[in-house]
Parts: structure tokens; sequence; C-alpha cells
């Protein structure tokens, strides 16, 4: 008969649990906590993604070929610096033919009001001599707006998250070119269903937690905006975040931690948890200094980084804060017993 092989390990690794926990060790130099129900934070765990409050991506508003690239996706930048120039040349000579054509109209504008004022022209002819001018005035500001574009600058500080176009490459109006954050100004944006917005109305704290970084962070604030999506009938919230913070990026993954209120629960610390597969257990030392492993069934991990134990341990307790040191000084016990038995 062929045995499922995840019941196999399973079955394997319980027993090896059992067999171990039979083989106390004297390890009073290890440190140990000791647990008890205590008032926790209960929370509502929503996944997030991390957004920068002020991100801009500048576009080109001239055509032409990017001649010189000062800049790449990382590096750190200040409001006005240089980031590329392009070689606008289209635009330089509709500048110049805008600008010639500025001159001839009010030269013709001023040549005609002299004209009028002298009764030789009507007053429909200088009025179109105005407008010609006025339109012409308008080309010509525009222009060399335009050409001003040729050099980009940063409109604001912060760095470099994307660099779109390369150096050679042709740039049109409307095209990326760069897209910079400001990363002191970092937020969270997490995904509310209906049925969890009368809950969430009422919370003013949360903790996130970035597991990738193995870090939580205190929310600077929590707004749940007053909008739902047509589609998914969501709402978000957004979490701030203070600054400088290190290592975090605008798109990572974040979980946050919306604090619903206390009760009392009995927790261990993440660190103290040892897991093989499903199976989870910690290093228990009684009250004359023996040390044990012992199986447990966990619960949520809440707000501070505690995991909530379900079943496997009982108030008063002490449990290993180092299960590293505690299973070298285990192993380390049975190589002692296996040599003592042969020995005798």
């Amino acid at each position: 008969m062929k045995t499922n092989s995840r019941s196999f390990h399973l079955r394997t690794l319980s027993f090896l649990l059992a067999l171990v926990s039979t083989f106390p060790v004297w390890a009073q130099a290890l440190p140990t906590v000791v647990v008890q129900p205590h008032p926790v934070d209960l929370t509502l765990p929503v996944e997030a993604t991390v957004e920068a409050v002020a991100q801009t991506t500048l576009t080109s508003q001239v055509s032409g070929r990017v001649t010189e690239m000062r800049v790449d996706a990382g590096q750190t930048v200040k409001k006005g610096e240089l980031l590329m120039r392009i070689d606008a040349r289209e635009a330089s000579e509709v500048a110049a033919g805008a600008s010639a054509q500025f001159i001839n109209a009010r030269a013709n504008y001023e040549r005609l009001k002299n004209l009028r004022q002298q009764n030789f022209i009507s007053a429909a002819a200088l009025d179109k001599a105005r407008a010609d001018f006025e339109a012409a005035q308008a080309a010509h500001g525009q222009a060399s707006v335009s050409l001003g574009y040729a050099t980009v600058t940063a409109p604001i500080s912060g760095v470099v998250a994307q660099r779109l176009i390369e150096q050679g490459e042709t740039a049109a109006p409307g095209r990326p070119l760069l897209t910079i954050y400001d990363p002191d100004g970092l937020r969270v944006t997490a995904s509310i269903p209906q049925y969890q917005l009368p809950q969430m109305r009422a919370v003013k704290q949360a903790r996130v937690e970035f597991p990738e970084l193995g870090k939580w962070i205190d929310a600077k604030a929590v707004t749940l905006l007053p909008t739902a999506d047509v589609a998914t009938h969501v709402s978000q919230v957004r979490v701030g975040l203070p600054a400088d913070m290190k290592d975090v990026i605008p798109g990572m993954f974040a979980r946050v931690h919306f604090v619903v209120g206390r009760a009392q629960r009995m927790t261990v610390p993440a660190a103290t948890v040892v897991r093989r597969g499903e199976v989870a257990a910690v290093y228990v030392q009684n009250e004359q200094g023996a040390l044990s492993l012992r199986q447990l069934r966990l619960g949520e991990t809440s707000a501070g980084g505690e995991i909530e134990v379900l079943a496997g341990l009982a108030s008063g307790e002490r449990v290993v804060l180092d299960p590293v040191k505690a299973g070298i000084a285990l192993k380390s016990a049975q190589s002692s017993k296996s040599l003592n038995s042969a020995g005798k």
C-alpha cells in the first residue's frame, strides 16, 4: 500500500518531538521568558502596498534626441538639478520662426495704428492687425517655453525610481522620461471590504509589518477614504509612515495590523518558535532547570511580533529565548547519554 508522504513526515516529526522531550537537559545558563496571559492588542491584519506620497513622472514636451543623461535609477537628486538634455533643433527652428513672425506683426500693428490715427485705414483693418499681433505674441511665447523644455530638471528632491529613456533615443511630446519620488514621504494603502468598514471607522492605531525585512513600524496616521471602488466595492485605507524609512520603497509588500481592541492572551516571541513544516514547538525549561522541546498550537501573530499560544503551554512556564542554543544543548545531551549507555 502506498503511504502518503506528507502524513508520514508529520508522524515521524511528532514521534521525534515526543522522543526528544524525554531527554531533559540541565540548561540554567540559557535566558528564558515566563509566559502568562497578558493584555494584547486585537488586530485586523490586511495586506497592503507601499506608496510614495510625492511622486512624479516627467514627460517630454519637445521632440529630439537625448544628447545628455546625468542620472540613473536609484540616484538621489535635488529640486532644480539638471537631469538630461534634449537636442531640440526642431523646437529651435519653430521658436526662430515664431520670433520673426512676432517682430513683423508688432511692426505692422504699430504702423497701422499711426495710419488709423490719420484716418488712412478703417477700424476693421486695425482690429485685424491687432489680432494678428496678439496671435503672433502668443505663438512666440509658447515656442520660447517649449525650447526651455530641452533641458529637463528635477521638479522635486528625491530618488530616481525609473529611467524610462536612454541617451541617444528620441524623445517625443508625451513620452515618459523619468520617475522621481520623495523617500521621506511614504505610506501604505490597504483595501477594506464593505463588511469591515463599521469596524474600521473606529480604528485610530495600527502597526505596519514588512515581512521581507523582519521589521515592524508604528503608523503615524490611519485615514479611511470616504469612497468605494465601483467594481470591487472596497474602500482604501491610507496608513502614514514615519520619515527616513530605510530599505522601504514604493511597490513593496506590507501587512497592516489595525488595532480593533484589547484582550488577555498568552503569547511567545516569534523568535522562540521552531518550525518544521506545519509543526511548531518551543524549548521549555522547568523549575529544576531541565530543558525539553514542546509542540504548540499557535494562533495569529500580534502587532508586537508575539505569537498567540492556543495550546501546549501553561501559565508560568519558562520558554527559552534562543532556540538554536537550546537545540545544541539538547543534541549534546543525547550524544552524552548514548556514549554513557554504550560504555556500560
